[in-house]
């Protein structure tokens, strides 16, 4: 009997372990807290930030008792519900990365929600956005979207990431002030929907299905383009981006069109602004080159008119005088 009573005692304990397993708890959750400072309204000492990556924590449901946190970092947990965030009202940041996340933003959203990462969850949908509208950097790469959406009303956003998830096309960005965007490994044919993105700086296309240029002309701010892997195979395609002025880092690299005899040069010729094309520096040397090859000036013709004239004579036979 004392057996029986010791063994169901031992199972008792080990259920409520695991009850508790991943419930996150004060004593821990005072380890991760950091950086003292007034709270918002000013009127007390107290944690703004909290870092608990790694813990694997499922349930964070104590934090909504910790309403004047202004950052936390939750990364690589197994988290899938955020619903005490609607008690932080002056959250900032938070990075949510490699959770178990299916949904996002369903939480009250704090007036001034700046930078979110729910990248590495498993997250199928985007949701209207409206009442985020001081987000500046959303980032949900490598998670099931397959549509972009909901980010009409987020007139502060200026950097977005939905690399690795099931997008086939551009849209649902028109006239906000996104700088930095980056849609790699993707399903996109086609680079359309851009054209009212008139702060890009940044853009990443790369590992796509994209066969034509079409689509980034016009960005006067411009500066790198990756399109990596893809489907371009026509030099003439780089008409397309030929007056972007400060275009300055390309790279085409895995792309058909390099497989034409003159790539490098003529690639160059058309887009002298670059300094770095295909993940390698332009020298100016190669610039010359590349202009006295594709458009040469009359000095260069002359010479190059000499040079054959020289050769040409002397592989004549030479006569002797008597």
């Amino acid at each position: 009997e004392d057996e029986q009573e010791e063994d169901g005692e031992e199972e008792e304990s080990e259920r409520s372990e695991d009850q508790l397993k991943g419930v996150l708890d004060e004593d821990t959750a005072a380890e991760g807290l950091h950086t003292l400072g007034y709270s918002a309204p000013g009127t007390e000492y107290v944690y703004l930030h909290l870092s608990l990556p790694g813990r694997e924590l499922s349930d964070i449901s104590i934090l909504s008792g910790y309403i004047h946190l202004q950052k936390m970092e939750l990364s690589s947990n197994k988290i899938n519900d955020l619903s005490c965030i609607s008690h932080m009202p002056y959250l900032t940041e938070l990075n949510a990365s490699k959770n178990e996340l299916t949904t996002y933003f369903n939480f009250k959203a704090p007036k001034n929600l700046k930078e979110v990462d729910f990248s590495h969850n498993q997250i199928p949908k985007m949701h209207d956005l409206s009442a985020y509208q001081s987000l500046t950097k959303l980032l949900l790469d490598f998670n099931e979207i397959d549509e972009i959406r909901g980010l009409e009303q987020c007139h502060s956003l200026t950097q977005l990431g939905l690399s690795h998830n099931r997008l086939t096309a551009i849209r649902g960005l028109e006239n906000l002030p996104i700088r930095i965007l980056n849609l790699s490994f993707n399903q996109i044919e086609k680079v359309n929907g851009l054209k009212s993105l008139k702060t890009l700086q940044r853009v990443d296309l790369s590992n796509n299905k994209i066969n034509s240029l079409q689509g980034l002309e016009g960005h006067q701010l411009l500066d790198v383009i990756n399109l990596e892997d893809n489907q371009v195979a026509e030099l003439s395609e780089l008409k397309w981006i030929e007056g972007l002025p400060l275009l300055r880092v390309l790279n085409l690299l895995k792309n058909p069109l390099q497989e034409h005899e003159d790539y490098w040069f003529s690639a160059i010729f058309m887009l002298l602004q670059v300094t770095e094309l295909d993940l390698k520096k332009v020298s100016v040397e190669e610039k010359v080159a590349a202009v006295n090859k594709e458009d040469p000036p009359p000095e260069v013709v002359a010479a190059e008119d000499h040079r054959s004239q020289v050769l040409y004579n002397t592989e004549q036979p030479q006569r002797v005088l008597d």
